[in-house]
């Protein structure tokens, strides 16, 4: 893997469509031929050596965006696509969806933009009563799944949004505490903050001028309720204009990012990136010590975790995501190669399904997926209470992890066996789109195999994978 030529036409094209320079300048730059910049640009060569230093010494770019655009993304999200049932007989090779991934990007998204309205026509159909109450016929994504789009392919890092809510947290003598700055703001517009016994984390009333915070959140999470409303009421020209850069289908999907911005704003003001960054690499990515430090939670400390990647100061690349007890998604961003299913569970076998059995303690795992890619994942339980007897437990667990060449920056990969190869655990994306024989969990036979089936034998599966 380390030797695996660097592909990045797209990108090259686009910063040069940045700096505004024609292709021969763009090539006088660089210090190659401009049949050689077009070849890289089409994808007919790999990007250089040269040009990686060229680009570097000449425009500043942080060489790492090279590697870490959509093209592992929109990869995996094709291939989920495609184990579709409809494509069982046309499901093109691996190698042509890289290709479509590098070279015609825009064509990939609206492939997948067709198969979600597809998915979605299917699942109306399959609900007759539903889809005779809706009006019209005109089939839209889903609203959340647009929002979930729209952060998955900004890498989860909103740079205006993360810097103003830096600003916010600062002052000319370095960090202030970010509660404290809420607090002042708010007393500046006139508005109330209180305590109150109620069900809802927060409750904004703009004609009383009111915010009412629950006694039964958690301290982090009431801090993080109390910045999400700072940033709706000062920071509402820069989230809508954020807004309009999206390009949102429907109101509705408009309106849930507009609470995924607030959300944003409200985690970067709490973790402000550069304090943050210097204390995650100090503590050794501590989540219980960086918890402590910075008065969030566990949940919230890996997620922003994994936001580290501002261009010319990222971090360690992570992938997180949240499951629920029924092994469903609900949140997932990934700055590393391995990506998750868009639609249903994880892949069994990953240690964020174990964490609901032992709550409060982390647990450790070394991973391998198909592509021979190796993880060190970390997994703990993020159970919510309601706050009495009566009201409901809200169980959530999380993954945090990356490639192994970082896991020696991990306290928690201390004394594992990290150059093991029999430690590291064979796991995959989904099973439709996972090429292992031999899996034991496995619950649909992959995409891209043929099967055979004999009568007189039952193995661990009841067909055997050409």
């Amino acid at each position: 893997m380390a030797n695996q030529k660097l592909y990045a036409g797209a990108k090259l094209r686009e910063i040069r469509t940045r700096l505004g320079l024609t292709q021969k300048a763009f090539a006088e730059k660089l210090g190659v031929s401009l049949p050689y910049l077009n070849q890289m640009e089409n994808n007919n060569r790999p990007v250089s050596a040269t040009v990686v230093l060229a680009l570097a010494q000449e425009f500043g770019f942080d060489v790492t965006e090279l590697s870490t655009g959509d093209a592992e993304r929109l990869v995996s999200d094709m291939r989920e696509a495609l184990a579709d049932p409809v494509f069982a007989d046309a499901a093109p090779p691996l190698a042509d969806l890289r290709l479509a991934a590098s070279n015609a990007p825009a064509l990939a998204r609206a492939f997948l933009e067709l198969h979600r309205a597809y998915r979605q026509s299917q699942e109306r159909l399959a609900s007759l009563d539903e889809a005779l109450g809706r009006e019209g016929s005109a089939v839209q994504p889903s609203p959340w799944e647009e929002v979930r789009d729209f952060f998955h392919y900004c890498d989860n890092y909103i740079d205006a949004v993360d810097r103003a809510a830096e600003h916010f947290a600062q002052t000319g003598r370095g960090r202030i505490d970010p509660e404290e700055a809420a607090l002042r703001v708010l007393k500046r517009l006139g508005v109330h903050e209180e305590l109150a016994v109620q069900p809802e984390l927060r409750r904004f009333d703009a004609a009383r001028r009111k915010l009412s915070l629950s006694r039964y959140a958690a301290p982090a999470t009431r801090r993080f309720q109390l910045l999400h409303q700072v940033a709706l009421l000062t920071q509402d020209d820069l989230l809508e204009a954020t807004l309009d850069l999206a390009r949102f289908q429907t109101e509705e999907a408009r309106a849930i990012a507009k609470i995924g911005l607030a959300n944003y704003f409200a985690g970067a003001a709490l973790l402000p990136y550069q304090a943050f960054l210097e204390a995650a690499r100090e503590t050794r990515h501590d989540l219980e010590r960086l918890s402590v430090i910075f008065g969030a939670s566990i949940e919230q400390v890996a997620h922003r975790l994994s936001t580290l990647q501002r261009p010319g100061a990222k971090g360690i690349p992570f992938f997180f995501v949240r499951v629920d007890q029924a092994g469903t998604i609900t949140k997932r961003h990934s700055a590393t190669r391995l990506q998750f299913a868009r639609f249903g569970g994880a892949c069994p076998l990953w240690n964020v399904h174990r964490a609901f059995e032992t709550p409060g303690r982390f647990l450790r795992q070394l991973a391998e997926t198909p592509d021979g890619a190796r993880y060190f994942c970390l997994a703990r339980d993020v159970s919510k209470p309601g706050g009495s007897f009566t009201a409901p437990v809200r169980r959530f667990a999380i993954g945090l992890g990356c490639e192994i060449r970082h896991a020696a920056d991990l306290v928690y990969a201390d004394d594992m066996d990290l150059t093991n190869p029999r430690a590291f655990e064979p796991i995959g994306i989904s099973c439709r789109i996972c090429e292992r024989r031999d899996c034991h969990q496995r619950s649909v036979p992959p995409l891209e195999r043929r099967l055979s089936v004999d009568h007189s034998v039952r193995a661990t599966l009841p067909y055997r994978i050409d």
